[in-house]
């Protein structure tokens, strides 16, 4: 009955880890996805001093 503790912690462990690495890719994902789409906007991000509107 000494294993049950440590087979019970490695699979938290691992169900954690696993999660924690999905949630930073998807994260990651979505920052690359806007500023991509941010990139293709036809529209400008910075304004110009003295350009007219």
């Amino acid at each position: 009955m000494d294993w049950v503790p440590i087979v019970f912690i490695v699979f938290k462990v691992a169900v954690f880890g696993t999660g924690m690495f999905f949630a930073i890719k998807w994260h990651y994902d979505q920052g690359k996805k806007a500023k991509n789409e941010a990139s293709r906007s036809p529209i400008p991000t910075e304004r110009t001093p003295g350009a007219s509107e």
